[in-house]
C-alpha cells in the first residue's frame, strides 16, 4: 500500500491545498497535497519542535531536517536561524511540495532532496539533526534515525525529535541516552515531548 505518507510514491490523487501559517514571526504561504503528513495545517508536534529549538550554541554547520515533508520545520529554522539546512524525505511528493514552498516563500538557504533516512546526505557532519519522525514507519526505523545520527554530528551538535508520549516517548529517549550518554526532554506539551542529546 502506497498512499502512506513515508512511502516513495503516494498513489492518492493529486488535492492541493494553499493555506498560511505564522512560524517564528513570518507568516508562511503552503501549499499541500494528498499524501503528505498534516496538509491541512502545520501539525501541533512540528510547532512544538519548532518553538523549542535552538540553534545559538551549535557548532558552525549545516542542519539537517529528516522527513522534511512539505517543508515547515526545515524552512522555519532556515529563515530564523539564517543558516543552510538540508531537507530531505522519502515521499517524492513532499519533496516536491517542499521545494515549491521554498519558492513560495523566498528561502534559498535550503537544499531539498530524497534520502531514505540518512542514506544520501549532501554532507558527513551537521551542527545539528531535527526529526519530526515517521511514528507509523514502525520502531525499527524510528530508532535507527536516532542511532545512526550520531557520527554525523560534530561535536557539541544536537539530535532533536518530537515524539508524543504514548507514541514512544519513552523508548526513544532511553534509546537517545544509550546513543548518547545523554537525553533531555526540553519541553512537554500536550502529550509532546521534545527530546535533546547533545553529542558530547
Amino acid at each position: 500500500m502506497s498512499n502512506h505518507y513515508y512511502s516513495q510514491k503516494p498513489d492518492t490523487a493529486h488535492d492541493f491545498e494553499e493555506w498560511s501559517f505564522e512560524l517564528k514571526g513570518k507568516t508562511f504561504h503552503f501549499v499541500t497535497d494528498s499524501g503528505v503528513f498534516s496538509r491541512d495545517t502545520v501539525d501541533y508536534g512540528s510547532r512544538v519542535l519548532i518553538d523549542a529549538f535552538t540553534w545559538e550554541e551549535l557548532p558552525e554547520g549545516t542542519i539537517l531536517d529528516l522527513g522534511c515533508g512539505y517543508g515547515p520545520i526545515g524552512l522555519s529554522i532556515a529563515y530564523a536561524s539564517g543558516r543552510q539546512v538540508e531537507m530531505v524525505d522519502v515521499n517524492e511528493r513532499a519533496l516536491d511540495l517542499a521545494q515549491r514552498n521554498a519558492q513560495r516563500n523566498q528561502i534559498d538557504t535550503v537544499d531539498i532532496h530524497a534520502s531514505y533516512i540518512y542514506d544520501s546526505l549532501n554532507q558527513t557532519q551537521y551542527a545539528a539533526i531535527i526529526s519530526n519522525p515517521p511514528i507509523r514507519a514502525g520502531k525499527q526505523v524510528v530508532h535507527q534515525i536516532l542511532t545512526d545520527s550520531y557520527p554525523l554530528l560534530k561535536t557539541g551538535g544536537t539530535l532533536t525529535i518530537v515524539i508524543q508520549k504514548k507514541q514512544g516517548a519513552p523508548s526513544a529517549q532511553k534509546k537517545m541516552q544509550e546513543t548518547f550518554g545523554n537525553a533531555e526532554i526540553i519541553k512537554k506539551d500536550k502529550g509532546y515531548y521534545i527530546i535533546q542529546s547533545v553529542k558530547e
